[in-house]
């Protein structure tokens, strides 16, 4: 049966499909096979005939596919120093053995990784190559989950490199995209490596002298850490080699990397209880970073800036959302060690900070339990409280957290015994001195003594706090947590504020009903007295609330609501 004739003259299937045979054939062609500007034209007919036939859809499918395929591998194939780009043209055709792979039973994961590999990596910076390759991934998004689910993690930081070269104009994609990234091997690094975006920005891309491939073809000036960052996420991720810096190309050992550094020994370690991610204090990293806030901040770092929270955002929100309590808690102690160590930008930490934060407290509601798990690295952030400022809002997140779910609820009580030792500590360890450590750290010299004062009273707080609600819902710690706000409220050098918090949770403790309602856990609660579960209140009558709760108030309410105003509507 012979193909139909879609149209006539040049607009016919064999006419396109003539062309492309010739050009994958033409061997004069073979060093720039996509220079000739119809190809693309011809491939993209040929895709719409395949789509828009009939009755011989799969005829011409069997037809044109030898020679998409052929012709795919020498795009793929082409010298890097190629003048034109391949990159519109291969992604065509990757949509092409997308939706007819399996009429001609052909396995495009091959084909999708050679993309990733022999064009995107010289092509990310090309925007119309970065757009469509974005585009690309969402619109096959569900068939690459299906089908490729390791696709798009295993070349995550090509990704990166391509949103960091092009800016926030793809960034709505690229947040489509982000959640393609995550998988159980690339979780952990995909968080450190949005953590360290910046870095990324600060790599140079240029066009070197030559012939390239337009804007696209990105050489690398010296810029040793996140130059050789990248490499080494290249390498462990891709598959690709490092090339050799220094030019020295008679050495096989020319291109390895230098181990002596405390950078990559860092990160290529692999630790139980996440990475320990230090190379922040390589010098390597320290000399870029000092060089970057002495010169002014190019559009490539302002908007790198702009964009990584927002994807932490995104990273977060699907963590939170599709990822076990197994990976929460490998991924809960690298955060808490990056909450201090990020790119030194006051509104790009502040943000950053924040999304931290906003993580580790609805983690710590999704799951109570993790609290008792991570015991360890938490207590190892309290002993930091009074490092820096930083440190200390960590410090203060944590136990808000401890106090509020209870060191992970009534069956922990050695955690929770272990927690309460550790927020004691802290607490006498502040009281002992109204400036503890605090004026031997250089975060600090820019503050003066009131707002020292005020940071630390903060803190102190919320260690009361924790202390009477860690009590409140394990009662063998409530003699330990008396003795302790005695001694705050006897304080003379304590706040007044922190001595107002402890003189009222002391009044608590003697009414155990209401200190049950007022300071108990806000997960997995009991029954007890004073507990009332107003998501059931729509079948209990009114007697059923505790009015002893209202003190010693007699004689009619005064109020005029109903308590249809407080119950949940149906």
């Amino acid at each position: 049966m012979a193909s139909p004739k879609l149209a006539a003259g040049d607009g016919s299937y064999d006419f396109h499909l003539r062309s492309l045979s010739a050009a994958s054939r033409d061997s004069a062609a073979a060093a720039d096979p996509a220079s000739d500007p119809n190809l693309l034209q011809s491939v993209r007919m040929v895709f719409e005939m395949c789509k828009e036939a009939k009755g011989a859809n799969d005829e011409m499918v069997a037809r044109a596919f030898p020679v998409m395929n052929k012709l795919f591998q020498r795009c793929a194939a082409a010298p890097t120093l190629s003048t034109a780009s391949t990159g519109v043209l291969l992604l065509t055709i990757l949509q092409f053995f997308l939706d007819f792979g399996e009429a001609v039973l052909h396995d495009a994961d091959g084909s999708l990784k050679t993309f990733f590999r022999s064009c995107l990596s010289r092509e990310f910076s090309d925007p119309i190559v970065a757009e469509r390759t974005l585009e690309f991934l969402i619109a096959n998004k569900t068939k690459i989950l299906n089908c490729f689910p390791t696709l798009v993690p295993q070349f995550f930081p090509l990704l990166l490199k391509l949103i960091a070269s092009n800016g926030d104009r793809l960034d709505k994609k690229f947040s489509e995209v982000l959640p393609l990234m995550m998988s159980a091997g690339s979780f952990l690094p995909l968080f450190l490596s949005l953590m360290d975006l910046p870095m990324v920005a600060l790599e140079k891309v240029e066009r070197s002298s030559g012939t390239l491939i337009g804007s696209s073809l990105a050489t690398i000036q010296k810029s040793a850490a996140p130059e050789m960052l990248l490499a080494l996420m290249d390498e462990a991720y891709t598959g690709s080699s490092i090339e050799d810096q220094s030019g020295n190309s008679g050495s096989d050992d020319s291109g390895r990397l230098d181990l002596a550094d405390p950078m990559f020994l860092d990160l290529l370690k692999d630790e139980n209880d996440g990475i320990a991610a230090k190379h922040w204090t390589s010098p390597t990293i320290s000399s870029t970073l000092q060089a970057a806030l002495n010169s002014p901040q190019s559009d490539r770092l302002k908007q790198s800036l702009k964009m990584a929270p927002r994807f932490l955002t995104v990273y977060f929100a699907t963590a939170l959302r599709d990822v076990n309590n197994s990976l929460l808690c490998a991924l809960i102690p690298v955060a808490m060690s990056r909450y201090a160590a990020m790119f030194p930008d006051k509104d790009f930490s502040f943000e950053v900070r924040k999304k931290l934060s906003d993580f580790l407290l609805a983690a710590f509601q999704r799951s109570p339990d993790i609290i008792a798990l991570l015991k360890k690295p938490i207590t190892d952030r309290l002993g930091e409280a009074h490092g820096n400022p930083a440190k200390m809002e960590l410090a203060l997140h944590l136990c808000w957290a401890i106090g509020e779910h209870g060191a992970g609820g009534i069956k922990h009580k050695d955690v929770a015994r272990e927690l309460f030792e550790n927020l004691e500590l802290l607490l006498y360890e502040n009281l002992a001195t109204s400036r503890l450590g605090l004026s031997q750290d250089p975060g600090f010299d820019s503050m003066g003594a009131s707002s020292r004062k005020s940071s630390q009273a903060r803190l102190l707080c919320f260690v009361v706090t924790a202390i009477a609600k860690l009590a409140t819902c394990h009662n063998e710690l409530l003699p330990r947590a008396r003795v302790s706000l005695a001694k705050v409220a006897r304080s003379r050098t304590s706040d007044r504020r922190v001595w107002q918090r402890a003189c009222d949770y002391l009044g608590l403790m003697n009414e155990p009903a209401i200190c049950l309602s007022v300071l108990g856990p806000s997960t997995a609660q009991g029954n007890g007295p004073g507990i009332v579960n107003w998501s059931e209140g729509g079948t209990k009558m009114v007697a059923h609330i505790p009015f002893y709760l209202l003190a010693e108030q007699k004689g009619p309410p005064s109020h005029d609501f109903s308590y249809a105003d407080l119950l949940p509507a149906e």
